[in-house]
């Protein structure tokens, strides 16, 4: 498997689901991959990737965007309230919102920043208790607050189905609760599904290991 492999399945799933070309983004997922795989990647035109960490990001990212034009960075891990400043720093788009005191420290940052990444509302559909995200119940509740109380601008959701149910169960719920919010973005879909959930209206899909290899440990 291959970057082209994947952008031509991302191609073909669009045209199955009558989506528009180029309507999906890849975020190719480059958390605990080498540098050299990473400047691969880059080197072959892809601009936009997702990390787990803060940390990580931060060792990583600032030397390769002096070296490629136009880089997109997503935050697709947790993020902790004492991280929020330096996220904003690093990231063009954050995935994992998903508390009150999250939204609360990312309000006043953005405020005094004058500047706002594109948010997602982390969902945890399967509400799973090891698992981060807002419950389906309270998803409405919290974008209106998102919205109202900390005039931060949602774009969209995220989800990552539990591993041992049907994930397009998942991926057709969260975007009912877009659809009924006026977000018009769903980060969803991975290695193994990500076609699955461009029909089912994924506007962002996530892959890692089918891009780069295996991840290293780390």
């Amino acid at each position: 498997m291959s970057l082209a492999d994947i952008q031509e399945r991302i191609a073909s799933a669009e045209v199955a689901a009558g989506r528009a070309a180029g309507s999906v983004k890849l975020i190719a997922v480059s958390k605990v991959q080498p540098d050299a795989r990473v400047e691969a990647v880059l080197q072959q035109g892809h601009r936009l990737f997702g990390e787990n960490r803060v940390q990580e990001a931060a060792g990583k990212w600032p030397a390769f965007r002096e070296r490629f034009d136009g880089v997109q960075v997503h935050l697709i891990g947790p993020l902790q309230s004492n991280k929020v400043n330096q996220a904003l720093g690093l990231f063009e788009a954050i995935h994992t919102l998903d508390r009150e005191k999250l939204a609360k420290k990312l309000a006043g940052a953005v405020q005094a920043r004058g500047a706002c990444p594109e948010l997602f509302i982390q969902v945890n559909t399967g509400e799973e208790p090891q698992k981060a995200g807002v419950l389906p119940a309270e998803v409405d509740a919290f974008v209106k607050v998102c919205r109202e109380v900390y005039d931060l601008p949602v774009s969209g959701l995220m989800v990552i189905p539990p591993v041992d149910e049907e994930p397009s169960l998942h991926f057709a719920l969260l975007r009912k609760m877009a659809e009924r919010n006026g977000l018009a973005n769903l980060s969803m879909g991975m290695s193994g599904d990500f076609e699955r959930a461009i029909a089912l209206g994924a506007t962002h899909v996530r892959v890692g290991s089918a891009i780069f290899g295996e991840r290293m440990k780390g």
